[in-house]
């Protein structure tokens, strides 16, 4: 009971802590709009001179660069040998179906929610922040987008009803592009941010949005590669103190790979926390991150019974088949406790009893 009841204090104040982060830069924001007495541009959409040449880059890397990138970027690692022979059967069709599905999916859903949906919910309020500047939109969406992502994957974490919709972002066996978009539908169809992205980019912050979305993906993308780009920063001394700056700002390789371990008894492992995408900071103050700048032995869940793809990306929709799987007909939540000896000092995390009680 008394692990439970400081679980909730420390989530009360984390959402606290939450709060006052999104005020900042609307804070920021005003301040800018009370010291220029007033009196505002008509819109935002001039970019600093040092970041014009780079509009239409971003805007290509947007619509096609990406998908380039990660496709090559796979290559690579698949060339390189990275994924040891694991990429086979139901683990290749849950990565290729969740990769290609969101491409069809999610665009008519955003469009929807962007030209019906905004329109009716706050009618005439259509590039009604076209006037803050580029900085101030960039600094709003890269916050407002991140941390609400952080929240949602935490939650995921957390709760265990909401654990097996994310679950199988988890159940892949090794790290890099092939699994980088493997999620269920639901998870993805509801990703919270992307629908606070789209009305901040109604509301006028469609730049600024673009720029944080290319940033970030890159950063995501880093983080889940099996090149782990950070070693470097490790190895040599005089690299010592960007790699401090840069594990406790941004998601690495060694932080990100230590979310997807199977196991945090070898004190590397971390699936209880370094939650954030874009920003690590996040956990840095919220108090869930591990820095060991070492990288896991093995990936993925010890009880992952290679479930059929359509019950990875379709649950609940379809069940597995898999005897033991936590995605089975007949299985309404993952386990919540242990050995009554061990209760009291566990950490209550979905994933965690999952992976010891189920292995």
């Amino acid at each position: 009971m008394a692990v439970v009841q400081n679980s909730n204090k420390n989530l009360r104040r984390d959402l606290v802590i939450s709060l006052f982060i999104y005020s900042l830069p609307v804070l920021a924001i005003y301040l800018y709009f009370k010291l220029s007495n007033g009196i505002v541009t008509e819109s935002h959409i001039t970019l600093p001179s040092f970041l014009e040449f780079a509009k239409p880059v971003f805007s290509n890397i947007r619509t096609w660069g990406l998908t380039v990138f990660m496709l090559v970027l796979g290559i690579i690692e698949f060339t390189a040998g990275l994924y040891d022979d694991q990429w086979t059967g139901e683990e290749r069709k849950i990565d290729i179906i969740s990769f290609l599905a969101p491409k069809l999916i999610l665009p008519p859903v955003i469009a929807f929610f962007s030209l019906t949906i905004l329109p009716i919910v706050i009618p005439n309020l259509e590039n009604a922040l076209s006037w803050v500047p580029f900085w101030g939109g960039f600094f709003l969406i890269a916050v407002a987008d991140d941390l609400t992502q952080y929240w949602y994957h935490r939650l995921h974490h957390q709760v265990p009803f909401l654990w097996r919709f994310h679950r199988t972002h988890h159940s892949a066996p090794y790290m890099g592009m092939a699994m980088l978009s493997r999620q269920n539908f639901i998870y993805t169809v509801f990703f919270s941010q992307i629908y606070l992205t789209a009305t901040l980019t109604y509301l006028g912050l469609g730049l600024p949005a673009l720029f944080v979305l290319v940033i970030k993906s890159f950063i995501t993308l880093g983080a889940h590669s099996s090149i782990a780009w950070d070693k470097p920063l490790y190895k040599y001394k005089v690299l010592h103190p960007i790699a401090w700056v840069l594990e406790r700002l941004i998601s690495t390789p060694a932080t990100h790979h230590a979310h997807h371990a199977d196991t945090s008894g070898d004190g590397i492992g971390h699936f209880k926390g370094n939650f954030g995408n874009m920003f690590f900071i996040w956990d840095v103050i919220f108090g869930t991150g591990l820095i060991t700048r070492k990288f896991p032995k093995s990936y993925g869940i010890k009880s992952y019974k290679q479930e059929e793809w359509y019950a990875q990306f379709l649950w609940p929709i379809f069940k597995s088949k898999k005897e033991g799987s936590a995605l089975a007909d007949g299985v309404f939540s993952v386990p919540l406790t242990q050995k009554a000896n061990n209760t009291a000092t566990q950490s209550p995390s979905p994933v965690y009893f999952e992976q010891q009680t189920q292995s």
